[in-house]
């Protein structure tokens, strides 16, 4: 059985969640800030503030830090754990610089993805990859239909990558070298507006701004709704997700100012 609850109030919009080792929760608000979340939801820290607008977020591999995609600043920031000193990581290339840095997403080699989703009712979106000093590229440059959440695949062989406008989720190859190889879309969901995206497992999990709907993705592509909130109070506006363990999910919800946890 699939149960919702408000796990956490008082945040400011948030549009994104990650999990830290710890168990605890952390988030971002529309003002610029970082928050650090207890694991039963009791407490709520702002660790951090950028001053900009926090879009994904994502930890190193090592969990030494946090990247940041920030909407206003136009960056990606590097949060330091150890004392939540803030740097800017990255502004973009020499020749292409961010609009709309969107979601980032690491290897296990450390390497940092990051979104950019181009601009509203362009196809323009494109992905950048960076190493750990902060140098980049443009790793494939589309263009994507408003590229947004991504997750890399259970074999660390695809990156999958929501296309909000498609509306649905592309993946594209990770050849033996690192460069980007063939892409293909991988499912659709019409009438709807999807923005994040999570792995349990081989089952792709979707959600979307609009409806206020999950969707799960078997590895044989078939679709179905997870779950799902009419009255737009649970869920609302639920823009990116996360796991903790293998039945806990957490849900960023843009259009109001709490996680929701939703126990399967």
């Amino acid at each position: 059985m699939v149960n919702a609850t408000v796990f956490c109030e008082d945040l400011d919009h948030p549009e994104c969640v990650a999990v830290h080792p710890d168990g605890s929760l952390w988030a971002g608000g529309e003002a610029g800030q970082i928050y650090r979340i207890a694991i039963d939801g009791s407490r709520i820290e702002e660790v951090a503030n950028t001053g900009g607008f926090i879009l994904g977020i994502a930890f190193a591999p090592d969990y030494s830090w946090l990247a940041i995609c920030d909407l206003n600043q136009k960056c990606i920031w590097r949060l330091n754990l150890s004392d939540f000193s803030l740097a800017k990581f990255a502004e973009g290339t020499s020749t292409h610089k961010f609009n709309i840095p969107n979601y980032a997403v690491f290897d296990q080699s450390g390497n940092l993805y990051v979104s950019e989703s181009g601009a509203f009712r362009e196809i323009s979106g494109k992905i950048f990859k960076f190493n750990a000093r902060g140098d980049g590229q443009i790793w494939h440059p589309g263009p994507f239909n408003f590229a947004n959440g991504m997750a890399m695949g259970p074999d660390q062989k695809y990156l999958y990558v929501v296309c909000s406008w498609l509306p649905g989720v592309e993946r594209i190859k990770i050849d033996p070298d690192g460069t980007a190889g063939g892409r293909e879309i991988y499912c659709t969901l019409p009438k709807t507006v999807p923005d994040g995206i999570a792995f349990l497992g081989d089952d792709l999990f979707i959600s979307c701004y609009t409806p206020n709907t999950i969707y799960r993705v078997k590895k044989d592509r078939t679709t179905t709704v997870f779950f799902d909130d009419w009255e737009g109070h649970t869920l609302s506006n639920p823009t990116n997700i996360a796991f903790r363990g293998s039945n806990e999910m957490f849900t960023a919800n843009l259009g109001r100012w709490h996680l929701t946890k939703i126990d399967f």
